[in-house]
């Protein structure tokens, strides 16, 4: 993929509406990686700086620059109020009406909100992982109970669905993963990035006055 994201960045290096370019996350970028939610590598993000949203795609040099131009430039926000719907114009009004720090409070809620997921998922399935390796040779006769303990709506469907045991003993439960992922969604979709994006605008205006 390396010579495939070269290859991309060299197409927009005289793009005067896109950036696209690669950080280190175990070197200088690391706070940047860490920001971002940065959790595996290679990661692609793309959009608004301050609201980049995973990027699922292809990652051969076609599919990457195809969707490169279809959706890198301006986009809806503070910026080009042009470019939004009536009810992003509205979110963004929303926040433009708080203070500085309303928006810090506003993100940092919702920021503790997703850390406070991610180490309940982290813990839930390091429990899994130490009950799977503590019973060693026997591992195939807890896996019944393990089901049961995790079937959390009670409705008898394997909510492990995929328990799977993969390489050095270790347990990924994807539903849970899931779960986990689409409460991050939902918190996200709330303007976390959104007061964000009004939060610097408000910055970048208030120098432009000064």
């Amino acid at each position: 993929m390396k010579a495939d994201w070269e290859k991309l960045m060299a197409e927009f290096k005289d793009s005067k509406t896109a950036l696209i370019a690669d950080v280190d996350c175990t070197a200088d970028g690391k706070s940047l990686c860490d920001a971002m939610g940065v959790q595996g590598f290679p990661t692609i993000k793309y959009g608004d700086p301050n609201d980049l949203q995973d990027y699922e795609g292809g990652r051969k040099f076609d599919e990457l620059s195809t969707f490169a131009k279809a959706n890198l430039g301006p986009q809806c926000g503070p910026k080009n109020l042009d470019l939004c719907d009536d009810a992003k114009k509205a979110d963004i009004a929303k926040f433009s009406d708080m203070s500085v720090s309303e928006l810090d409070e506003f993100i940092a809620a919702g920021k503790a909100e997703i850390e406070e997921l991610e180490a309940a998922f982290k813990a839930f399935v390091g429990t899994l992982d130490a009950q799977v390796k503590a019973a060693g040779d026997k591992k195939d006769e807890i896996m019944p109970r393990l089901r049961q303990e995790i079937d959390i709506f009670g409705d008898g469907a394997m909510d492990l669905r995929a328990v799977q045991l993969v390489p050095r003993g270790t347990v990924a439960d994807k539903a849970e993963s899931e779960r986990k992922d689409e409460a991050v969604a939902e918190v996200k979709a709330s303007g976390m990035g959104l007061a964000k994006s009004v939060k610097a605008f408000k910055a970048s205006t208030s120098k432009a006055e000064l």
